[in-house]
């Protein structure tokens, strides 16, 4: 057998996932939405709106919102299938696995690990601007060297609160998955209340001459405003919506994987994708997208209404809401390393479960670290995009991957089936291909780079200790 197109078939995910005794089923349909809008509606909604609205779009952010979100859709509805179809965890990982190989499944699962681990650092930095701001509307100033990266305003050395938020959100995980489950639920109840709170107050303080003009000139340069600065600002925020793809890393820990996780998947796609599109179109019209290039975009509205006494509330709401979605992205990031460990592509010791917990604590304390240290010392303009980019080819792989699959195993018992196969999937891929093509060629790049050292792992180690290729004598 040719260890690069060594597959796991459908069947046997399947069997595996029937006897398999590790991880718990604790997981229902309502937890699953929640685990989804914990991980969508948080640095999307309450940093990089008003990021991509200063730097790219203004307030045509709201264009951007729905370029991103038809094609979420799209990616959403194979993701679907994938997910009733195969209910192991691994994401799109194992979907390729399934379908496209070995090597091509490597490749995914390694630039998983770059988006859940960035997208987890690019979320613990704009919780950080907002603890921050907290605070500081109590009197307490932390030094500003130790609250942003280095070199960021010209003062940052170590951004010490986001450090300290993975850290903390590590030690949560580890004590497991029904535990961590029932914090995001309550959090994502205080977040959406915030969300609310911040759209009725919002509403009865818009400026209609904020929205004018709705589209800015282009500058001259590709991505700064213009048509072309909508198409960066979806790239830029598409990362946002990694959320499902995160439910679908949760599929071994589903109580009814073959009919929930459709259901999470595509549920909390849905609500978050209005939450978005409302929240940008308030937040531009109560102030100038000009001064929304900052960690606490969300702050910052609430400021230009005048309410302080509100400011307080929303702020700790966000902060409540950023912190389930770095527990979910690093739930979605140390799940897919388990299975990748299990499957003999890492090193086996990243598969062994705690004893009490039940959950891959080494897993999670190596990942942990390393993003902890991440956030801290990258800026998260550079950690938007790259996540975004990351984000962005898993999913082209995932909708490609349902062709095949449609084609070659035509007869496989589907319980939710992609309508529209294979234009639907098609529609996919070039549109999350369009959307790569407006992000920044040095982001290209850096994503190419990881992928390279991606292969040099794989060839080096999990080539030889792979399970399913066999080619360990």
């Amino acid at each position: 057998m040719n260890p690069l197109l060594a597959k796991k078939t459908v069947s046997d995910l399947q069997k595996t996932d029937e006897g398999h005794a590790g991880l718990r089923r604790a997981l229902n349909p309502l937890q699953l939405v929640a685990l989804g809008i914990g991980a969508v509606i948080g640095a999307g909604i309450f940093v990089l709106t008003g990021q991509a609205a200063a730097q790219c779009a203004g307030p045509a952010i709201v264009i951007s919102f729905l370029i991103s979100g038809v094609a979420c859709a799209l990616a959403g509805l194979c993701y679907a299938e994938f997910a009733s179809l195969i209910p192991v965890a691994g994401s799109a990982y194992t979907y390729a696995y399934a379908t496209l190989g070995e090597l091509v499944a490597w490749m995914i699962g390694w630039d998983l690990i770059l988006e859940y681990a960035l997208g987890t650092a690019t979320v613990a930095v704009g919780w950080s601007g907002y603890v921050v701001s907290f605070l500081h509307g109590f009197g307490v100033m932390l030094p500003p060297a130790l609250t942003a990266a280095p070199g960021v305003n010209g003062v940052g050395v170590f951004n010490l609160p986001a450090f300290l938020a993975v850290l903390g959100v590590m030690a949560l995980l580890i004590l497991g998955v029904r535990e961590s489950a029932n914090v995001n639920t309550a959090i994502v109840g205080i977040k959406l209340l915030v969300i609310a709170a911040f759209l009725i107050f919002g509403v009865m303080h818009l400026h209609p001459a904020n929205w004018r003009p709705f589209l800015p000139v282009n500058t001259g340069h590709f991505g700064d405003f213009g048509w072309s600065g909508v198409l960066r600002g979806a790239g830029m925020i598409f990362f946002a919506y990694i959320g499902f793809d995160a439910v679908s890393t949760a599929a071994q820990e589903a109580r009814n994987p073959q009919k929930d996780m459709p259901i999470g998947i595509l549920g909390s796609l849905a609500i978050c994708t209005v939450l978005y599109i409302l929240v940008a179109l308030v937040l531009t019209g109560v102030v100038s997208y000009t001064k929304l290039g900052v960690p606490d975009p969300i702050a910052v509205g609430i400021g230009a209404m005048g309410l302080a006494w509100l400011a307080a509330i929303v702020k700790l709401g966000v902060i409540c809401g950023l912190t389930s979605v770095m527990l979910v992205l690093c739930y979605g990031q140390t799940r897919i390393f388990y299975t990748m460990a299990h499957d003999g592509l890492l090193p086996a010791l990243f598969s062994r479960l705690h004893p009490r917990f039940g959950t891959p604590a080494r897993a999670t304390v190596l990942l942990g670290v390393l993003v902890a240290i991440i956030a801290a010392l990258t800026p998260i303009k550079l950690l938007g995009e790259l996540v975004s980019i990351g984000t962005l080819f898993a999913f082209v792989v995932v909708c490609g991957a349902v062709i095949y699959l449609r084609r070659h195993q035509p007869g496989l018992e589907r319980p939710f089936k992609c309508p529209g196969v294979p234009w639907v999937p098609l529609a996919g891929i070039l549109v999350c291909l369009y959307l790569v093509v407006g992000l920044p060629p040095e982001t290209q790049i850096r994503l190419l780079t990881w992928l390279a050292v991606g292969l040099i792992i794989y060839f080096a180690y999990g080539r030889y200790h792979s399970k399913v290729s066999g080619t360990n004598p």
